[in-house]
């Protein structure tokens, strides 16, 4: 009999951007939380929370703001899930409806789809 696999743990919330940095500083300065400096790419930055969830921002080339409550220019977030292993997370988040995403830019997370289209990661724990 073998054990059932961990369930993701919700890591991060990552908001795309044109500037990093910039909207990085807004959030650090909404939460108090200080920046990582852990961070070595520019294109993403990421708070150090003071609980299990933080916030990240994403430069994104040709970033257009979205208009709220017009569906003209839709939200843009997508949520990270922390996994010890991510060939078992993967097992699990297809065995319950999601979809692996055809472009994979990284090595140590995974992009999928939810039901509806939205990207989410599973990234693997440190």
């Amino acid at each position: 009999m073998t054990a059932p696999h961990p369930r993701p743990r919700l890591s991060v919330v990552a908001l795309d951007c044109p500037d990093a940095d910039a909207l990085i500083g807004f959030y650090s300065a909404l939460t108090g939380w200080p920046v990582s400096e852990g961070d070595s790419d520019e294109d993403w930055r990421e708070l150090v929370a003071d609980g299990p969830v933080t916030i990240a921002c994403q430069r994104v080339d040709g970033y257009r703001p979205p208009r709220w409550p017009s569906q003209e220019h839709p939200q843009q977030v997508h949520v990270d899930f922390d996994v010890p292993d991510l060939d078992a997370g993967e097992d699990f988040v297809l065995g319950i409806g999601a979809v692996k995403a055809d472009v994979q830019p990284g090595t140590s997370f995974r992009v999928y789809l939810d039901p509806v289209g939205h990207p989410f990661c599973l990234v693997l724990a440190t």
